[in-house]
């Protein structure tokens, strides 16, 4: 790690923003700061041509503090900014790069997919390939037709107007603490009380758009049996990541999994399972393998990728006989099915063997077991290989469950690692990732910085 400025990112995110609780003993400090001129020099500029300088919300460190830092390259589990830092890479770009940065599989086939074309706007044989991959692969039940769109956005909000037009209902339910993307209907909080219809959560979005969306806690039964009480033959979908890891990681029960499965059954209504995150990261079948539970649709991307931008909403055969151009409902993408994307995600999901999952749940492991036998008040809860550190006896299983406060001590968590060379995602709420590449010295650098600042 090279250079060195005035103030300490520690000492930049903490602030005079320290709760009550929290002593500044309780932090450990860094003998050297992090070189960010380059990265500060780009988030100036970038300020001055882009909303808030990023193209994300999250990567702008608005809750940790400090400057973004601006990555310039990747190698396997690192990452180099433009001032030349180095760091493991625990963020995977939030969830793609479970075979790290640049793998040579991966590369390779993107370079000579490139030699022959970027895109094409007509079917080409990657998407066939792909696609034929995937179905065969998940040996689900019902997984049996899959179409291709450009993000896991695109492919919750095509999967929902899907199930629309196959039950001739309006109305959806999901989970506060689950996040399906950033379109209009699922930008929603909870109404004024149990299975009430949402309010928008964003500006610009008009509340027609959210008044068919029915917003429910997570593991609550109760709450979802009088969601379809209220409004009986009316719900087409019920929508949840059955492993929430936007928000927290709140691992649910699987008898409420169980029982989710079991209600929409007896309603007529569609189980939509968002695997964006979870599919291919926690195995090849994702949540709806590890549990056992047949969905009726399911939206992935992220890893389905490879790097590159992906997503796809697959399902049973009937349901997507009322998708264009066999039936009624409209979806459509320039670049949906890009030949480069093909090339890349049939090389990453190649690489997704029993022994590939095995490595990274044991690393994943190491860091659990290891950071909670140390008896403090933070805590991981992980699934797979995704990670998440927590304050608290318990871990969470909804949104309202997390310790709000905690925020403030993470984001100075987070400045200590970067310090010491490890780049977690810039928040508290957000997962860490394992990928491939790393090694146990990897994730006992991060133990080792996890202990040395919860030690109080």
């Amino acid at each position: 790690m090279k250079g060195a400025g005035k103030t300490s990112l520690r000492e930049r995110a903490i602030g005079n923003s320290l709760p009550d609780y929290v002593s500044g003993d309780d932090f450990m400090t860094s003998t050297s700061a992090l070189n960010t001129t380059q990265s500060s020099a780009l988030y100036e500029r970038a300020c001055k041509a882009i909303p808030g300088g990023v193209n994300s919300p999250v990567r702008a460190f608005r809750s940790v503090g400090g400057t973004p830092l601006f990555m310039e390259s990747g190698q396997g589990c690192r990452l180099r900014d433009a001032d030349g830092n180095e760091f493991l890479d625990f963020c995977s770009s939030w969830g793609p790069l479970i075979s790290g940065h640049r793998h040579p599989d991966i590369v390779t086939a993107v370079k000579d997919q490139a030699d022959k074309a970027l895109t094409f706007g007509t079917p080409c044989e990657g998407e066939v390939l792909l696609a034929e991959f995937i179905l065969s692969r998940l040996n689900r039940p019902g997984m049996e037709k899959i179409r291709f769109v450009n993000s896991g956005t695109e492919a919750v909000m095509s999967a929902l107007r899907l199930a629309r037009g196959f039950t001739g209902r309006d109305k959806i339910i999901k989970f506060e603490g689950c996040y399906h993307g950033h379109s209009d209907s699922l930008l929603v909080k909870a109404g004024s009380g149990l299975a009430t219809l949402g309010t928008p959560d964003s500006a610009g979005v008009p509340a027609d758009f959210t008044q068919g969306t029915i917003v429910l806690p997570l593991d609550d039964e109760n709450a979802v049996r009088e969601a379809f009480k209220n409004f009986p033959d009316s719900i087409a979908a019920l929508i949840l990541e059955p492993v929430p890891a936007n928000n927290g990681l709140l691992l649910q029960r699987p008898e409420f999994l169980k029982f989710l499965r079991e209600v929409t059954r007896e309603n007529g209504t569609l189980l939509i399972f968002d695997e964006v995150i979870s599919g291919f990261r926690l195995g090849f079948g994702g949540a709806a393998e590890k549990y056992g539970i047949d969905p009726d649709l399911a939206a992935y991307g992220k890893i389905i990728g490879g790097g590159m931008p992906v997503g796809a909403f697959a399902g049973r055969s009937e349901i997507f006989e009322k998708l264009a151009p066999d039936g009624p409902v409209y979806q459509a993408g320039t670049l949906s099915g890009n030949p480069v994307a093909m090339a890349a995600g049939l090389a990453q999901l190649k690489l997704l063997t029993p022994e590939f999952y095995a490595h990274l749940e044991k690393l994943t492991g190491i860091l659990r077991d290891e950071f909670n036998a140390a008896g403090r008040n933070w805590k991981i809860e992980s699934a797979g290989s995704i990670f998440w550190f927590y304050r608290g006896k318990d871990a969470p299983r909804r949104a309202d469950q997390i310790e709000r406060e905690a925020m403030t001590e993470y984001a100075a968590f987070h400045a200590h690692c970067l310090e010491r060379g490890l780049y977690l995602a810039p928040s508290g709420y957000e997962v860490g990732f394992m990928s491939s590449p790393m090694e146990e010295k990897d994730v006992r650098a991060l133990l080792d910085a996890a202990l040395e600042f919860f030690r109080s």
